[in-house]
């Protein structure tokens, strides 16, 4: 029984130490109103009064186990217009939190980039979790919003651009989540570890045991008689 449980415990162990993250495409398109287009490649979607495009997010992984996602986002302006592009870039640990995000807009020829946001700093870190989302997410926003100001971009779809870099940031960190695993080597061996085979021995010693019951004063030695049949 000692290679059984072992197995089990084995199993359990590993099956915590290992995990993948990932992003719920499923979910994340659901949110945007589906992936409908171009071959379930993009979802269209109508925000503050103008309508823009999401495409799936590109995902490579980080040599930290972590993930790097790019996320582009269009401005549709119309047939007789040319869209607006902006990329959405985040950084997440191997413990699906947010550790970085950067976007980048291009209007009119002009490109604006915000700076490399980070959410304090790995020493003597305070904020984490959903609370170091918000704050790295809210100051993305806010200096690429105050880039775009310095460009004097004024029509109405351009200066909601940031709104709608926010609107997919928090759909797509709602879509991140960490999947335990277990290595495909200890997967496809732990319950192969041979269990003790009971021998036939201890069968029989356990038999040789059972209590045989004998009239008092009889002698364990001696046959009960047996009548004879008249």
């Amino acid at each position: 029984m000692k290679f059984g449980i072992l197995s089990l415990i084995l199993l359990c162990t590993v099956g915590h130490a290992m995990a993948d993250v990932v992003v719920d495409e499923a979910k994340l398109g659901k949110s945007l109103g589906g992936w409908k287009k171009r071959g379930e490649k993009v979802a269209d979607y109508p925000l503050s009064g103008t309508n823009y495009r999401t495409y799936r997010p590109e995902i490579t992984p980080t040599p930290d186990g972590g993930i790097f996602i790019s996320l582009r986002i269009d401005h549709l302006r119309g047939w007789l217009s040319s869209d607006d592009h902006a990329i959405l870039e985040i950084t997440v640990d191997d413990g699906g939190k947010v550790v970085s995000a950067q976007s980048s807009i291009a209007i009119q020829g002009k490109s604006v980039t915000s700076d490399l946001i980070r959410g304090g700093t790995y020493a003597g870190q305070k904020v984490v979790g959903v609370d170091r989302a918000v704050e790295i997410g809210t100051n993305l926003i806010a200096d690429v919003s105050a880039k775009m100001l310095r460009e004097k971009i004024v029509e109405a779809g351009r200066v909601s651009f940031p709104s709608a870099l926010r609107h997919n940031y928090n759909l797509l960190y709602q879509a991140i989540r960490v999947e335990e695993k277990i290595p495909r080597a200890i997967e496809a061996n732990v319950f192969k570890i041979p269990l003790p085979i009971v021998e036939e021995k201890v069968v029989e010693e356990e038999k040789s045991q059972i209590l045989e019951i004998r009239p008092y004063g009889v002698d364990e030695k001696q046959d009960l008689p047996v009548e004879k049949l008249r």
